[in-house]
Formats: structure tokens, sequence, C-alpha cells
């Protein structure tokens, strides 16, 4: 029997199947979270008479026995159950008896799905900003190890100026505070308790809203009942924005090194056991834990649009293809978390390649650095632009034997304190 069955007349089974579709497996992850603010909600009608003291307590106890079946890893959501909601209430009438029939008071599966998707949404952001903060970790690491390292910078993936791996580490160290602050912007979205705004039109029961939302640690309201609503798929789709921005991070960091990697630029390399073989060729080393971040980032960056395309041009209340939000989105996340957890791990054994830029096929990456020279000494910038490309056009040039560059965020001077101060202030 479902929530909203009216007698024992069934749907067909596709019906059944098409409008459920995955919504039992993603439930089971969102489980605790309806649990929890369903133990919540009880006390609060309690709180306001709907409920007796006593039958609240019962709640509450029977609850915290559901949270421990739904929280282990063999739990399930059978057909018999279109979602989680329908089984919990099933669960607390098989118990309680018609006191479990009154769960449901004063509420809705729309802000029931609502509040368990953005106390989920809350949680997971914290646990990736928590993996971001221990990748920005490795990658200062890394920049304050091998600083003194150089690596030829391109533009146009021409030879360009001299960069160096604590440059190239840092820089990606401090985009993550981008990502960081996008981050906390999502989960300032997801911090509003839109419990109680019920299917979108609030309830006729004297409902205390303020209690739930501080029960729930929420850090404010969403006041209005239909803004509420509405925020079914906003949420998502702000998530997924910020999730966009930090996996094109990753992503672009794992194509320089699948670039690194290759045997025409050699700048890295990394143990066997992190890198794959061919069927038929003996001799290669594969990035595939880079191009599969690279891929997996590229899908993550494409949510945003999805769930924009999703919700575009919905007039405000429910409607149903807002169920599609959910799985893409856990899907989404689950994936970040990934990627982030394998970079990191991978990373902190790259080996480097030394004295990189004795090659001569990076004696022009040294041009610039010439040219100021002579401006140095007294010669108008555009003269100097000329002398040093009349070298390089007649092959006489001859790079400078030692590069300094002072001016703060340049390869002589990091400034790794004030990125780690910057990081500090967002996180």
């Amino acid at each position: 029997m479902k929530l909203w069955q009216k007698n024992k007349t069934p749907v067909t089974e596709n019906v059944d199947r098409f409008t459920v579709g995955d919504d039992r497996l993603w439930d089971v992850r969102l489980a605790p979270y309806d649990v929890v603010a369903s133990k919540v909600h009880a006390q609060m009608l309690a709180s306001v008479g709907l409920l007796t003291a006593e039958e609240a307590t019962q709640l509450s106890e029977a609850l915290d026995n559901i949270l421990t079946l739904v929280s282990s890893d063999d739990f399930v959501i059978e057909d018999d159950f279109e979602d989680i909601h329908s089984k919990i209430e099933f669960l607390l009438t098989e118990q309680l008896g018609d006191v479990g029939k009154k769960i449901h008071t004063a509420r809705s599966r729309n802000d029931q799905v609502l509040t368990a998707m953005q106390l989920f949404l809350k949680d997971e952001l914290t646990e990736i900003k928590a993996l971001t903060k221990e990748l920005f970790g490795t990658w200062m690491t890394l920049a304050e190890k091998y600083k003194n390292d150089l690596l030829p910078g391109y533009t146009h993936l021409q030879v360009a100026m001299p960069s160096s791996f604590g440059l190239w580490f840092s820089a990606y160290a401090e985009a993550l505070i981008d990502d960081v602050i996008l981050l906390n912007a999502a989960h300032t979205i997801c911090d509003q308790n839109p419990l109680g705004s019920a299917a979108g039109y609030g309830s006729s029961f004297p409902i205390d809203r303020n209690h739930t939302t501080a029960a729930l640690a929420f850090n404010t309201l969403k006041f209005n009942a239909v803004a509420a609503q509405m925020g079914r798929g906003k949420s998502e789709r702000i998530t997924a924005s910020a999730l966009g921005s930090l996996a094109a991070t990753l992503g672009r960091f794992s194509m320089d090194v699948c670039l690194y990697m290759s045997q025409n630029f050699n700048f890295i390399h990394f143990p066997e056991h992190l890198t794959t073989g061919s069927s038929i060729m003996p001799h290669k080393k594969n990035p595939d834990i880079f191009e599969l971040i690279r891929g997996k980032c590229a899908l993550i960056q494409g949510l945003a649009n999805d769930f924009a395309l999703l919700g575009q041009n919905l007039p405000s209340g429910y409607h149903r293809e807002m169920q599609l939000f959910k799985g893409n989105m856990i899907a989404g996340i689950d994936s970040i978390k990934d990627c982030l957890t394998i970079l990191n791990s991978t990373i902190k054994e790259v080996h480097i390649r030394k004295n990189i830029m004795e090659d001569g096929i990076y004696t022009y990456a040294f041009t610039v650095d010439a040219l100021n020279e002579l401006v140095q000494q007294g010669v108008p910038f555009r003269d100097a632009y000329k002398q040093v490309g009349q070298q390089v056009e007649e092959g006489t040039f001859v790079p400078p034997k030692k590069v300094e560059h002072t001016h703060v965020g340049s390869l002589g001077n990091l400034a790794l304190d004030k990125i780690q101060e910057k990081f500090d202030r967002h996180f």
C-alpha cells in the first residue's frame, strides 16, 4: 500500500516501475536523514499539542531503533514500498499501531524529501570540503618540496617562459580556494529548513517551524512555504555548480599530469603500481587514473546544466520530474569524492625529473629574462625585444645563467604562507 493510495487498487507493474524508478536505491542513502527529521517532527508535534508526550516518546524510541536498522549496510527498501517514507511509516505502524499512523500529521512527502536531501547535502558538502583540504595540503607540501625545480611554462602549447614545480602545484592549491568559496555558498543555500512547508502551501495545523529548525541544526528557515518547495532542484543545481567548479580544477590538473607523463614531455612519472599497461605494447605506462578523473570531472561539470534543463519552465509547486534530481545528485557527489580521494593519494607518489630546463629545447624559454636584463641596463623595452628577437633568428641567443623572479606569486616568491592564510579564512 502506498502512502497516497485511498483503496487497495494497485497501479500496474509497468507504471510502478516507471514512476518509482531507482528511488528505492537512492532513498537508502537518505534514510538516516529522513528518520532523524521524523523524530524531530514528532517531538515538535507534541510541543504544539498534536501528539501527547507519551506518543512522542513512543515514536522517538521506535525511530531510534529504525535509525539503527537503516544505517546498517544490508538495509534495503523492498518493492512493496514506494520509497523510504513509506517504509518508515510502515515500520512505525507495525510497532506502534495507530500511534505510528500519526507521524505524517502536518507534513507531506514533498517537505520530507526536501528536508532529508538538504540535511544530506549539508553533510556531504562538509565532507567534500574536508577532502579538498587534504588535497590542498598535499599540493602545498609538494610546492614547498619542489619550489626550486624549474619547469617550462607554455602558452598555446608552445614553450613560453620558465615556471617551476612549486609554481605549478601551488597554482592548483590556490585554485581550490575559489572552489571552497563556492562549496560554502552551496552549504549556505542548503542550510535553510523546508520542513513544515508540506506539499508546498503550508498547513492548517499550528506547527512550530522554529522548533524543527533549531532541532535539526539548520541556520535559518525557508520561511515561505512556496519558496521552500521551489527549492526542490535549486539546492541541487547550486550544489552541482559548486561541484562543477571543483571538478574543473581536478580535471585540468589531471590533463596536465597526462601531458607531463608522456614521453614527449617526460616531466614526471609514477610508480608502476599506480599505472596500467597495454595488452600488446609492453613498454606502456598509462595514466589511467588521471584520464578517468578527467572524464569523471567532465561529467560532473555537466550536472548543473542537466539540472538547469530539468527545472526550466516549471511553474511553482511540485512536479514529478523533480524526483530525477535525486539520483544524479547523489551519484555526482560520490564521483567527486572518489576523484578527490584517488587524486590525493596518487599525487603524493609523484616523481619529478630534475634539471629539465637544461635541455636545449627549452633555451628560448629564457628570452624574456634576457630581454628584461637589457631593460634593467637601460635599453628601451621595444629595442631590447628586437635585439633578443634578432639573436633568436640568427641562432646566437645565449640564455641567462640565472633566473631571478622575486615578485609575490612568481617562481622565486611563491607566497605559500599567504595562500595558506587565504585558504584558512575561507575553510
